[in-house]
């Protein structure tokens, strides 16, 4: 290219720009263009290559040349006026040919493929400046779809916003929306701004521009077991017509749907599941649901099985689920009306009508089954009391007040009656305890009592020990009477047993034996009594008295006599012990040293003349005291106490120096006489080992004969098993491969057979393809020749039989036949036999 001229290529151009006069042109090629002197190039040294736009894209260019029925407007001076600030689109359709970029114009985007929407997809588009869309106006802002399937071509005056995917809407799912601004959906529904509604047809939906998909709601599923309770946030009409209010609360179940999509209005409160009742159960509702849907507030119902149920809003079990109460024939119910009611009821087979007043009780006895009315409140469940001829309990009547107690046979309670507690004073109750749980009952001591608790209930039972008595006072008759044992005493409800408190210890101190029971004797009992003899020695006395009761048991009065001192014990002891002091003052610590038993028997019994009593009588309490022991005499004075132990020490030192030399004397007797008979059993045990070893040679020679044949048998009995096994390999060997060569045989000729089918397969298969295919090449002809023919029409073929055989060949050939007949009707031609002669033999 010279410096005056350039070379414009075919679907080139260049600006060319005019000094004198300031103006572009455009110059498009193909073109040796000669420059002058007062023009330069504008676009580059380099030719710029027009815009050529394919199918189905388009480009966008900035400051776009205005046209006038597609003639560009020049100005006064001939350049193109340009839209300055304004975009076009340009496409394939719009410009078919290349074109080139005028002055000012920019190809703000370059060349892009037209997007393609594809089907149940869409454009989200935006009005960037006013304009007519077909018949619609839009105006700056406005946002629409454009729906696929389909091309969009871009527009100046919009821009997309964004594509909007399809949402696919499953079985049981729905799609929540919620209105941006006011709207009217693809159902033809207004819409608020901020509400919310659910699209629950499955398939594809794509959301308007006025609506936000909010979630995707899954369908809860509905069994016999489970149903769903929901509550409405603000009153609206539901999928099932029912109008619902706000802050109402229902209950589905799989009697009104399978499944359910909770509705915008509507929150799941929870599931509920099914209450199941069998034929041997009951409940209770609390607050149950009419007819119209309402609770009952305050209210109960009864629900029997066999059944199955939910619970409706509100509603609750009172107890939960109870089984139906079944009464042996030994129990009962103790019944009381909550409300007056009437109520049928079976007596001996035979239905009466009963009417029962709120607060009245009753009893119904077993055996049978009882299911409580909710106007019937249950009490207490009674049963038969068992009570042996020994056994009783105390039983208050609540009309009466009266107190009784039932003893030795069985006992089932009255509506009206209770059992009844009978207090006792704390020390009875202790000594009666001891007696009941095993330890010893007639006598409590040192204050130590049972842990143990009695049934206040049950009668009071003590049992007697013989040669014994108890006595019992009773406040309603104001009358004791006394029991001897060996015998039970059953305290009644207004009897009371006297306490008997008795001195113990030596010496004795009072109240130390609390007893139920006083022994009647003979018995003894023990006491320290301190002398002075009329010298002025004083001396512990320890004294042992025989006592016994000498009492009538038949007569009343003197039976009570036993129990008018309260403590016998402590009265006799102290009576004997002042008369021992005064007969012993009255003797020296010789005298009363060398006859100190008579001294004291004189005492204690008294004189009858020279003779001495045998006993002692208390007339006030029939108390005999039958003999006096002295079981030890002790010097209350240390140096006279000293010196007697001194000479007792000295006599038992004697004494046992003699017992001592007695025992070594016959100590020595005894080691002779076991050191001759160890020796003799030394000799008669050698005599006895020599003949047991004698034996244990014999056994041993037996042991070994035995072990000799054993093993000669068993190895001729091991050669012979092994024999026989070698010999069975052998066989077994043998069986196994005939085995095998005859299932070689049997798989080669199975494989020769499958291949002989394979093959006969294959063969049958490509000759059946061979005739499929000559069919269809038969079929292809006959149908192009058809075709062919159609094509040609009838005029045609008319004409050809109308021109001579050189014309009629031409034509033909011309048509792409590679044989052909012709034939009129005054010369026809014979075709029979043709087709077999066709046929390759």
């Amino acid at each position: 290219m010279a410096d005056n001229s350039i070379r414009i290529p075919p679907l080139y151009y260049v600006h060319i720009l005019d000094l004198n006069t300031n103006l572009t042109r455009v110059i498009e090629g193909p073109l040796t263009y000669a420059l002058k002197d007062n023009e330069r190039l504008a676009s580059g040294k380099s030719p710029l290559k027009m815009v050529q736009i394919p199918p189905r894209c388009y480009c966008i260019v900035h400051n776009p040349v205005i046209k006038l029925k597609n003639k560009i407007v020049e100005d006064s001076f001939g350049m193109a006026k340009v839209r300055y600030g304004d975009r076009e689109v340009r496409t394939s359709d719009t410009h078919p040919k290349p074109v080139p970029l005028y002055p000012f114009e920019i190809l703000e985007q370059d060349i892009t493929k037209i997007p393609v929407i594809r089907p149940n997809h869409a454009y989200q588009i935006r009005a960037i400046r006013d304009f007519q869309d077909g018949d619609k106006t839009r105006q700056s802002g406005d946002e629409w779809l454009y729906y696929g399937p389909g091309s969009y071509i871009p527009r100046i005056e919009c821009e997309v916003v964004r594509e909007i995917n399809p949402i696919t809407i499953k079985p049981n799912t729905a799609l929540k929306l919620r209105a941006l601004r006011f709207t009217i959906d693809k159902y033809n529904n207004e819409r608020q701004a901020g509400e919310e509604w659910l699209i629950r047809e499955t398939g594809d939906y794509l959301p308007q521009v006025e609506e936000e998909v909010v979630e995707e709601v899954k369908a809860l599923v509905l069994t016999e077991k489970r149903a769903i309770q929901l509550r409405a946030v603000k009153s609206f009409v539901d999928v099932y017509k029912q109008q619902r209010k706000a802050g109402e609360e229902w209950l589905l179940t799989i009697k009104d749907t399978d499944t359910h999509i909770p509705d915008v209005y509507e929150v799941l409160v929870g599931t509920v599941n099914a209450v199941v009742l069998n034929n041997r159960q009951y409940t209770y509702i609390l607050d149950p649901v009419d007819d119209s849907g309402k609770n009952q507030f305050g209210k109960k119902v009864l629900k029997k099985g066999e059944c199955t149920f939910f619970l409706k809003p509100f509603e609750k079990l009172e107890k939960g689920i109870l089984d139906v109460i079944v009464l042996a024939d030994d129990e009962a119910l103790l019944l009381k009306a909550i409300e007056n009611f009437t109520e049928t009821i079976k007596v001996k087979g035979v239905e009466e009508t009963k009417s029962f007043n709120a607060g009245e009780k009753w009893m119904i006895y077993g055996p049978r089954d009882f299911i409580p009315s909710i106007k019937i409140e249950i009490i207490e469940r009674r049963k038969t009391i068992p009570l042996d001829e020994n056994e009783g309990v105390y039983i208050r009547d609540t009309s009466s007040g009266e107190i009784k107690a039932e003893i030795g046979k069985s006992y089932m309670l009255k509506p009206q009656e209770v059992l009844f507690e009978l207090e006792l004073p704390p020390i009875v109750e202790q000594l009666v305890n001891q007696q009941l749980f095993g330890i010893r009952g007639d006598v409590k001591r040192d204050g130590k009592a049972a842990t143990t608790t009695r049934d206040k209930t049950r009668v009071v039972t003590f049992r007697v020990p013989h040669n014994s008595a108890v006595q019992v006072y009773n406040y309603k008759t104001k009358v004791n009477r006394v029991v001897f044992g060996p015998d039970r005493i059953m305290l009644h409800p207004d009897e009371q047993f006297t306490v008997v408190e008795i001195s113990g210890g030596i010496p004795k101190r009072e109240g130390v034996n609390k007893s139920l029971s006083l022994l009647l004797g003979p018995d003894f009992m023990s006491d320290m009594v301190v002398v002075e003899t009329s010298d002025h020695a004083s001396l512990a006395l320890t004294l042992s008295y025989n006592w016994m009761f000498r009492v009538n048991k038949e007569d009343k009065n003197d039976a009570n006599k036993i129990f008018s001192v309260r403590d016998f014990v402590g009265d006799a002891c102290k009576t004997i012990a002042s008369r021992v002091r005064g007969a012993v003052s009255g003797f020296s610590f010789e005298d009363f040293h060398q006859r100190s038993s008579d001294i004291i028997k004189a005492a204690v019994f008294g004189k009858k003349g020279d003779e001495t009593k045998n006993e002692m009588f208390f007339p006030t309490n029939v108390l005999v005291i039958t003999s006096v022991d002295i079981q030890s005499v002790e010097p209350t004075d240390e140096k006279t106490k000293a010196s007697l132990k001194k000479s007792v020490n000295q006599a038992i030192e004697i004494t046992t120096e003699a017992n001592k030399a007695r025992a070594q004397h016959e100590a020595r007797k005894n080691e002779q006489f076991s050191k001759g008979t160890l020796e003799l059993q030394k000799v008669k045990d050698m005599i006895e080992s020599e003949k047991e070893q004698i034996k244990v040679i014999q056994l041993k020679a037996k042991n070994l004969e035995v072990q000799l044949t054993g093993k000669a048998v068993g190895e001729a009995i091991a050669e012979a098993k092994s024999k026989k096994i070698y010999y069975e390999s052998l066989l077994q060997q043998v069986e196994l491969e005939e085995e095998a060569k005859k299932i070689e045989r049997e798989t080669e000729l199975a494989l020769s057979k499958n291949k002989c089918e394979a093959e006969v397969a294959y063969k049958r298969e490509i000759d059946e393809l061979e005739i499929q295919k000559a069919k269809e090449l038969a079929k292809i002809e006959t149908q192009k020749f058809k075709q062919v023919v159609d094509a040609i029409g009838k005029q045609t073929i008319v004409s050809m039989a109308r021109a001579g055989p050189e014309m009629q060949a031409r034509l033909l050939k011309g048509l792409g036949l590679k044989g052909f007949m012709l034939m009129n009707s005054k010369n026809p031609i014979n075709l029979l036999g043709t087709a077999s002669g066709l046929i390759p033999k």
